[in-house]
């Protein structure tokens, strides 16, 4: 059975060669004790409790999935054992607020800890992962009373967070959202509706759960600016912080699901239950996006996590799997028949798993720099650096969710082909990554939603294309050095310069055309979401690629030679075989709107 080995090589890598996170860590409020020791005891640490304590637990937990008896959630064998140890070693806490019981550390070692977690047992880590979200969405909107009541058990991880946002009769659109709340006489209101697909939504784990909750006052306006949100715990929190008596919200049943089955996806009934206002009424929306926001990049994590470890496991059974020889001659010749490795269309899987998992790796690794900047203008009070590094993760987060995970998955899917009819057998583990990952795209957003929301909102509304503006100007940065270079560097800098121009004319191409057209930004919007992708990886790609390629000249590099050659003939093959797809879906987006609007609905009709 697959067993997850942390990458610590290639994470090192860009943290201390390609991103230079100690000169980053360096210029944060809160990043003096993140010292390069410091990071690589924590990178230890996390590596060893996923490869031995929750790599171990994935089939398991899969094959057993979570069970309700009597209105009670229990997860599967050793989830809370290792949930225990999870505690006790401070992980939920690392970049969370010292005065709240955390270590204060920048929140992008968090992230680091996340992806390792993610890939040994993406099923566990939803249950400290959503607590990510609530927790931020208490320290940015709670008051006072809320944060000293909530905050230092969440940062300790004793109770855990949800999310509370769809409805049976809603999901994406949530001015259809029906929940409400009552006031009371002591300043509490009275929820009551249902929610669906709350994960992680009850369980045996902590003690405590701690719901965000959408509701609606009586009187509340229409839509989206009716909505409001609360606090709502599974045990009411007495006055003086002391958890009390059960409240009114419980599991009525679990989501019989594909994937992540050792994770309980709940249907939770409110019934008068007793929740807290947080933020101010009718504006719960812009509240829950901190949560939503955070939930989003931690799927974008899914996508990587998910293609490392299908390529962890397709990788060693292509050099030990036997079929047929070579087209070149016989490689293996004192065996039967050569490895799969030798053939050029396994090697075109593997790689393209390698370039996924790398690549993506290295795009929210990025965006955790900026991420580490915005907390940090908040926690200084810099409103101007603040709304700037908001604005440029903002721009990332759609492009992280929609298109990673939609690679994600192709990794996963190219995983099991390795293993030909191996792969759809489940003791090899190959199909449950496939399994837990299709989720990827459909949650905290569709990848159509990422799409409308990268193009209609980021670029067109928001900034009129100069969110792309300003990455090609980066792009157009690097290209810079190694425009002139010979070889395959040079080759990778003069296509960036020409897809960072593209990017831009495409970008205003579509924006004319909107202007003439409604329809044209959500027909072009999930092929936009997808070439932007495909751009961004690349100039990820010519960094790493780039960086390698000094390191490997100088000598001074920290890995082998053999390493940083592998990093540049892989961008090598992301530049040659998966970028030219771009054109593709850049053509899909400039087409007219016709072909997808003109049918009639009489004729959409079955056979």
């Amino acid at each position: 059975m697959l067993q997850y080995k942390a990458p610590l090589r290639d994470m090192r890598f860009l943290i201390n060669e390609v991103l230079d996170y100690p000169s980053h860590y360096a210029t944060l409020s809160n990043g003096a004790d993140a010292t390069p020791d410091m990071v690589d005891a924590i990178l230890e640490g996390a590596a060893s409790l996923c490869e031995q304590v929750l790599s171990p637990l994935n089939a398991s937990g899969d094959k057993e999935g979570c069970h309700l008896k009597d209105g009670v959630v229990t997860t599967p064998a050793g989830f809370k054992e290792a949930y225990a140890e999870f505690v006790a070693g401070g992980w939920q806490g690392l970049s969370f607020p010292v005065e709240y019981g955390g270590q204060g550390l920048p929140m992008s070692l968090n992230l680091f800890k996340t992806e390792m977690m993610g890939a040994a047992n993406w099923s566990f880590n939803m249950y400290p992962g959503l607590s990510i979200g609530c927790i931020n969405t208490i320290l940015q909107y709670g008051t006072t009373e809320i944060k000293k009541h909530y905050l230092p058990r969440l940062v300790s991880g004793e109770w855990t967070g949800t999310m509370c946002l769809t409805e049976p009769q809603c999901g994406t659109d949530l001015a259809q959202v029906k929940t409400r709340a009552e006031p009371q006489d002591d300043g509490s209101y009275a929820i009551t509706g249902t929610k669906i697909f709350i994960s992680s939504g009850d369980h045996d784990l902590a003690e405590n759960i701690v719901h965000i909750v959408l509701a609606r006052l009586p009187g509340a306006p229409a839509g989206t600016r009716g909505i409001s949100l609360f606090v709502v715990p599974k045990f009411v929190v007495d006055p003086d912080g002391a958890m009390g008596a059960r409240n009114g919200v419980g599991c009525s049943a679990l989501e019989h699901k594909m994937g992540i089955t050792a994770n309980a996806t709940a249907v939770l009934n409110f019934d008068a239950a007793i929740g807290t206002l947080i933020s101010e009424p009718n504006k719960g929306l812009e509240a829950m996006f901190t949560f939503m926001n955070t939930a989003r990049i931690g799927t974008a994590i899914q996508g990587v996590a998910h293609a490392e470890l299908s390529f962890q496991g397709a990788l060693p059974y292509a050099k030990e799997r036997r079929s047929m020889r070579s087209l070149s001659g016989k490689k293996d010749a004192d065996q039967v028949a050569d490895a799969l490795i030798w053939h050029p269309d396994v090697r075109r899987m593997l790689l393209t798993q390698k370039a996924i998992a790398e690549g993506g790796r290295a795009m929210v690794y990025g965006a955790a720099q900026i991420a580490d900047k915005m907390f940090n203008a908040v926690m200084e009070d810099d409103k101007v650096a603040n709304q700037q590094h908001d604005d440029a993760l903002g721009f990332y987060t759609p492009i992280l969710k929609g298109f990673l995970t939609e690679m994600g998955l192709e990794a996963a899917n190219l995983g099991m082909q390795v293993f030909g009819g191996h792969g759809y057998i489940g003791e090899h583990g190959m199909e449950q990554i496939v399994r837990d990952a299709r989720i990827s795209t459909l949650y905290e957003g569709t990848t159509g939603i990422q799409a409308l929301d990268l193009l209609g909102r980021k670029v067109l509304l928001n900034t009129k294309g100069k969110c792309v503006r300003d990455f090609s100007l980066t792009m157009l940065g690097l290209a810079k050095g190694h425009m002139f270079a010979s070889g395959a560097m040079g080759k990778m800098a003069r296509t960036l310069v020409r897809k960072a121009l593209q990017w831009n004319v495409l970008t205003t191409r579509i924006m004319l055309r909107a202007a003439g057209d409604r329809e044209q930004v959500g027909s072009s919007s999930v092929d936009y979401l997808m070439y932007s992708g495909y751009i961004m990886m690349a100039y990820y790609w010519a960094l790493q690629a780039a960086q390698a390629s000094q390191l490997l000249a100088s000598g001074k590099g920290s890995e082998s030679a053999e390493f940083y050659t592998a990093k540049i003939q892989t961008a090598e093959f992301y530049f040659e075989r998966l970028l030219p797809r771009a054109n593709a879906h850049r053509a899909a987006a400039l087409a007219a709107t016709s072909a997808v609007m003109q049918m009639k609905l009489d004729n959409f009709q079955l056979a």
